[in-house]
């Protein structure tokens, strides 16, 4: 492919395989459409699937997820670690190879037109793709989550949709949908289920608190290992790498009296952010070189 377009679309659902299959298989089915990753988590309950194809089948692709979700998924059940707003939460566009950042901006201004319409989802465009400032945000976006926002859309005019009908789709909720650099997943697992510890350094570390550049940080609870975990997207790499903040978050556990268990990537990741030679320094346990997106390329 000369043009190359990354989709990273996040849905809901991370506890019955059988439904992010479906949906993965409804992405997959579009022509020219390569599936890189598929990332499940129980307490989050969401996956994270990486695409990349051309332009007009990514948007294609995408498209046939969200519908798919929004069949299959009931925010009104739902429950999980991670602050959703949607069956289909986040989806967002990486220009690859080819294409640019203003490229990926029109993708999802066009397919935040089609579901808004099509599928009578309310969309919001974020990041690049913003429309207004305060939106460029996610976390801003998407505050309130699902029930919040089941109130405000159609009262509060700052909650007015880009796309879409204003009021909420009564089991998808709402979604956002963007255009952005590679951003980083990683999430830094403790030793211990100190939630307060965890949340704690969530705040000193995350730039909305005053900490790193670029990092976006919350502090949660895995009830699977019952550890707490300090997740993590780092918007820039090349401001604040993932080491640099890995080390930051151990200095402040071990001033804590306590240890870190290990940490994660989640999704992918470019050569550059996630060196070899740091896996050990690191503590990512379970890493595989197929999460370096030249290497699924090539």
């Amino acid at each position: 492919m000369k043009r190359i377009v990354e989709c990273v679309p996040n849905f809901s659902e991370g506890r019955r395989p059988e439904v992010v299959d479906r949906i993965v298989k409804a992405m997959a089915a579009v022509k020219e459409i390569k599936v890189l990753d598929i990332k499940s988590d129980e307490d989050h309950n969401r996956s994270v699937i990486t695409l990349v194809g051309p332009p007009e089948a990514i948007t294609d692709a995408a498209f046939s997820g969200i519908a798919q979700a929004a069949e299959l998924i009931d925010l009104n059940k739902h429950v999980g670690e991670h602050p959703r707003m949607g069956a289909a939460d986040v989806v967002p566009f990486v220009p690859v190879r080819g294409v640019t950042m203003d490229d990926c901006v029109a993708l999802a201004r066009k397919l935040g037109e089609r579901v808004g319409g099509e599928l009578k989802i309310p969309v919001f465009l974020y990041e690049a793709a913003a429309t207004r400032p305060e939106r460029r945000n996610l976390a801003d976006v998407r505050k309130g989550q699902f029930e919040g926002l089941r109130e405000l859309i159609g009262k509060d005019p700052a909650r007015k949709p880009d796309f879409g009908p204003e009021k909420i789709h009564p089991t998808a909720g709402a979604i956002a949908i963007g255009a952005r650099e590679f951003l980083i997943a990683f999430n830094v697992n403790l030793a211990s289920p100190n939630l307060a510890l965890a949340k704690e350094i969530a705040k000193k570390i995350r730039e909305s608190s005053g900490g790193m550049p670029c990092v976006k940080a919350i502090g949660l609870m895995l009830g699977n290992l019952n550890v707490a975990q300090v997740s993590m997207n780092l918007i820039n790499y090349r401001v604040t790498p993932v080491r640099k903040v890995f080390d930051a978050i151990r200095a402040e556990v071990e001033k804590a009296g306590e240890k870190i268990r290990n940490s994660e990537l989640i999704g992918l990741a470019p050569q550059a952010a996630i060196c070899p030679k740091d896996m050990e320094h690191l503590k990512i346990d379970d890493f595989d070189p197929k999460q370096i997106i030249e290497n699924r390329l090539d």
